[in-house]
C-alpha cells in the first residue's frame, strides 16, 4: 500500500505549475538593475546639474561683485578729477580776486582749494591703479605744483604791500598755457578713465549673460532629467510590482483550489480509511512539512516588509537632501538681491555725477561771465571756462550711460530672480515626486503584510488539516485513490508555497 502512494515531485498530476517563470527572473536578476538604482538615478540627474550650476552662477555673481567695485573705484577717479578741475578753477579765481580787491575771504578760498587739491591727490595715488593713470597724475601733480606756486608767489607780493608788481607777473606769467596744458591732461585722464568704465561694464554685462544663460540651462535641464527619469522609474517600478502581484495572486488562487481538492478527498476518505493507516501517517508528516514552508514563506514576507520600509527611509533622505538643495537655491537668491543693491548704490554715484556736473557747468557759465566784465584780461579765462563747460557736459553724458547701464543690469537681475524662483518650483516638483514615491514604498509594505498574514493562516490550516487526518486514520479503510490525490493536493500546496517564497524573494531583490 505504501508503493501505491509513492509520489514523484517531478510529476505534476494537476498541471497547475507546468512552468516556474519567476525561477527564470530569479536566475535572471542580475542582468537588471534593482529598484533603488533607478531611484538614485532619478535623482542624481537633477541635483548634480543643479550643484554644477549653482557653482557656475556663484562664480559669476563674485566676478561680479568684483566689476561693480572696480566700475565704483573708476567713478571715484573720474568724480575726483573733476574735483581737482574746480579746486584749479577756484585758485585762479581767488587769486585774482586777491590781486584786485586784496579780500580776505579770496585768500580763504585759495587756501582752502590748495588743501582740498592735496587730499584729492592723496587719495588718487591709492586708488589709481593703472599704469598710464598713474603717469597722467604723476605730470598733473607736477603742472598744478607749478600753477600754485605762482599764484602763491603773486599773493605773497599783495601781502608785502606789492600788488602792481603781482599784476604785472599775472599778466606776464604762463598761467594761461599751464590752465591749457592742466585742462588738457584733465581731459585725457577722463578719457582713459572712461575706457576703463567702457571696458569693466564690457566684462559685468558677459558675466551677466553667462549667470542667465547658465541658470536658464540648469532649470531646463532639471526639469527634462526629472521629467525623464522620473517616468522611466515609474514605469520600471509599476512592471516590477505588478509582476510580482500577479505571481502571488495567481499561487494564492492556486493553493486555493488545491486546499479545497483535499477537503473533498478528505470527505470521501471518511468511509474506508483502515487500510492506508501507515500512508495517511505518511501523509500527516508530508503536512506538517507543508506547515513548515508556509511558515518560512512567512518568514521571507516579514523580511520584503522590512526591506519596503528600508525604501520608505531611504526616500525620507532624498526629501531631506531636496530641502538642502532648496536652501542653496534661496542663498543664490539672497546674493542675486545683494548685486541689486550694490547696482541701486552704482545709480546713485552716477546721479551725484551728474548733479557734480551741472554745478560745474554754472560755474564755468559765472567764469564766463566775470570773463566778459574783465574785458581784454577776461579772454584767457573765458576759454578756460569754456573747456570746463565742455568736460561738464562730458561728465553729463558718462552719468547718463552709467544710468541706463544700471537700468540694464536691474533688468537683468530681475530676469535671473525670476529664472531662480522657476529653480525653487523645480525642487519642490521633485519633493512632490518623491512623497508619491514614499507612498507607493507603504502600499507595497501593506501588501507585503497582507502576504504575511495570508502566509500564516495557510501554515495554521494546514496544521488542523494535518490534525484531522490523524483523528480519521481509523476510518479510512477504502480510498486508497482518494489518498493519492490527497498526496497530490499536498504536493502542489508545497509547489504553491515555494512558488509564493520565490515571489517574496523577487519582490526583495527588485526593492
Amino acid at each position: 500500500m505504501k508503493n501505491s502512494l509513492d509520489i514523484n515531485p517531478k510529476s505534476n498530476s494537476f498541471g497547475l505549475f507546468s512552468s516556474s517563470p519567476l525561477r527564470r527572473d530569479a536566475v535572471n536578476k542580475h542582468k537588471f538593475w534593482k529598484l533603488r538604482h533607478w531611484i538614485i538615478l532619478g535623482y542624481s540627474g537633477p541635483v548634480i546639474a543643479l550643484i554644477v550650476s549653482a557653482g557656475i552662477a556663484v562664480a559669476n555673481v563674485r566676478q561680479l561683485v568684483v566689476i561693480s567695485g572696480e566700475l565704483k573705484r573708476a567713478w571715484e577717479v573720474h568724480e575726483k578729477v573733476d574735483h581737482i578741475n574746480l579746486n584749479v578753477q577756484i585758485m585762479a579765481r581767488a587769486t585774482r580776486g586777491y590781486l584786485l580787491q586784496r579780500n580776505p575771504t579770496s585768500l580763504l578760498d585759495f587756501n582752502k582749494a590748495k588743501t582740498d587739491y592735496t587730499a584729492v591727490v592723496d587719495e588718487l595715488n591709492i586708488q589709481i591703479t593703472h599704469e598710464d593713470q598713474r603717469q597722467n597724475l604723476a605730470q598733473l601733480t607736477t603742472l598744478i605744483s607749478e600753477f600754485i606756486d605762482v599764484h602763491q608767489g603773486m599773493i605773497d607780493l599783495v601781502n608785502q604791500n606789492q600788488t602792481s608788481k603781482g599784476v604785472q607777473i599775472w599778466r606776464e606769467s604762463n598761467g594761461r598755457a599751464l590752465n591749457s596744458e592742466i585742462a588738457s591732461l584733465l581731459v585725457a585722464m577722463e578719457d582713459l578713465e572712461g575706457e576703463i568704465v567702457a571696458r569693466d561694464e564690457a566684462i559685468q554685462t558677459a558675466a551677466l549673460r553667462r549667470l542667465q544663460f547658465t541658470l536658464l540651462t540648469a532649470v531646463t535641464l532639471s526639469l527634462l532629467l526629472s521629467a525623464l527619469i522620473g517616468t522611466l522609474v515609474v514605469i520600471k517600478a509599476s512592471r516590477i510590482m505588478n509582476r510580482a502581484a500577479g505571481n502571488i495572486v495567481s499561487s494564492a488562487s492556486e493553493i486555493a483550489t488545491s486546499i479545497e481538492q483535499q477537503e473533498r478527498s478528505s470527505s470521501q476518505q471518511a468511509a474506508s480509511v483502515s487500510e492506508t493507516s501507515t500512508t495517511m501517517d505518511e501523509l500527516g508528516a508530508s503536512s506538517r512539512q507543508s506547515a513548515e514552508q508556509a511558515e518560512a514563506a512567512a518568514a521571507g514576507a516579514q523580511q520584503a516588509l522590512a526591506l519596503a520600509e528600508g525604501g520608505t527611509r531611504a526616500v525620507e533622505r532624498s526629501l531631506d537632501g531636496m530641502g538642502d538643495l532648496r536652501e542653496k537655491v534661496d542663498a543664490i537668491a539672497d546674493q542675486i538681491l545683494r548685486l541689486s543693491e550694490q547696482t541701486s548704490q552704482i545709480g546713485g554715484i552716477s546721479s551725484l555725477v551728474s548733479d557734480l556736473a551741472n554745478q560745474t557747468n554754472m560755474l564755468a557759465l559765472n567764469a564766463a561771465v566775470e570773463a566778459v566784465r574783465a574785458g581784454e584780461h577776461g579772454k584767457g579765462f573765458a576759454v578756460v571756462s569754456g573747456e570746463i563747460r565742455k568736460l561738464a557736459d562730458q561728465s553729463k553724458k558718462s552719468a547718463e550711460k552709467i544710468n541706463a547701464l544700471v537700468a540694464d543690469i536691474q533688468t537683468a537681475i530681475n530676469s535671473t530672480v525670476m529664472v531662480t524662483d522657476e529653480g525653487t518650483k523645480t525642487v519642490e516638483e521633485g519633493v512632490r515626486i518623491a512623497e508619491e514615491t514614499a507612498d507607493a514604498f507603504a502600499g507595497v509594505a501593506e501588501a507585503v503584510s497582507n502576504v504575511v498574514l495570508n502566509s500564516q493562516q495557510i501554515s495554521l490550516n494546514v496544521k488542523q488539516q494535518a490534525v484531522a487526518i490523524q483523528q480519521v486514520v481509523s476510518a479510512m479503510n477504502s480510498l486508497n485513490t482518494g489518498a493519492q490525490e490527497t498526496a497530490h493536493g499536498i504536493t502542489q500546496i508545497k509547489v504553491g508555497t515555494h512558488q509564493l517564497n520565490e515571489s517574496a524573494l523577487q519582490l526583495k531583490v527588485a526593492i
